[in-house]
């Protein structure tokens, strides 16, 4: 069945907004995740912790936070950080580019606002790679600002609770349900309730986040052009000075040793050019540096 408002025309009503409420809290605290970027007096921090988690699981973040934290720990560290220690650091988080857009947003802040994160939405939405998710994740965590928070495991609850039979369901009739939930404090504890109820639905039903009208299954990575580009970029990082034909060949025997035939030095062309112009690497004299 196609999405519809819930049972209630013009949003919910006050019981069941209370109902629904109440059952965020209480199922938050039954299944409270103590992650080390919570409760936290750093913007910048909160910040690293959201593009993080973009597109890649908690335990995965919880293996690499710390060590970025120590590494870079504050926005005029990041932002004075060379580009390949930055990329480095990144590996086994996938999706560098949030890396390379981290690293921009902390040197607009550098330049921009004295070396800390803006408060207002307009500000933080200007910055690279910071969407309405980012902004509204760090503006509920960094500041306890209202917010209207929609990201994977907030929509779980939402469409699990509120649109139970319901598919294609979109952010458009979420945001609404969401900004009427949200609350004028404690709103950091909040979205906690929420992302860690979410967690233990994925876990325990069939992923009510499906049947969001923006579910998107992830392509499979093992032989993928993705994996090709985070090859070449492992390449290049360890092999500063390493020629076209270096990486081609790289490229070519990870293939084969994975059993899926040599690699077409076109396909590797297109991908070290496209490296090139997003700022992974360069190129100077016929040979590639981080």
């Amino acid at each position: 069945m196609l999405s519809s408002a819930p049972a209630e025309e013009g949003g919910l009503s006050a019981k069941r907004l209370e109902t629904f409420v109440a059952d965020v809290w209480e199922q938050g605290k039954l299944h409270y995740r103590s992650l080390p970027w919570r409760h936290i007096d750093d913007p910048y921090g909160v910040l690293v912790s959201e593009v993080m988690l973009q597109q890649t699981q908690v335990a995965r973040v919880l293996k690499h936070w710390d060590a970025w934290m120590r590494l870079f720990p504050t926005v005029d560290a990041l932002a004075a950080a060379d580009t390949a220690t930055v990329l480095e650091q990144w590996q086994g988080l996938g999706y560098n580019r949030r890396a390379l857009a981290l690293k921009r947003a902390c040197e607009a802040c550098a330049s921009e606002y004295g070396g800390v994160l803006p408060r207002e939405e307009k500000d933080l939405l200007a910055l690279p790679g910071v969407g309405p998710a980012t902004c509204a994740g760090v503006r509920a965590f960094a500041y306890d600002e209202p917010s209207v928070y929609v990201e994977t495991n907030v929509r779980t609850v939402f469409i699990h609770e509120l649109f139970p039979g319901c598919d294609s369901v979109s952010d458009k009739e979420l945001r609404p349900l969401v900004a009427q939930t949200c609350p004028q404090d404690q709103v950091r504890d909040w979205y906690y309730a929420l992302l860690d109820w979410g967690a233990r639905l994925k876990q325990t039903t069939v992923n009510p986040s499906r049947r969001s009208a923006h579910y998107v299954r992830q392509s499979a990575f093992e032989g993928s052009r993705r994996q090709k580009r985070a090859e070449a970029l492992r390449y290049v990082l360890a092999h500063p000075g390493a020629r076209f034909a270096d990486i081609a060949l790289c490229l070519d025997e990870a293939e084969r040793a994975a059993g899926r035939g040599g690699v077409d030095e076109g396909l590797v062309a297109g991908i070290v050019a496209d490296l090139v112009a997003e700022g992974f690497f360069r190129e100077e004299g016929g040979v590639y540096l981080p």
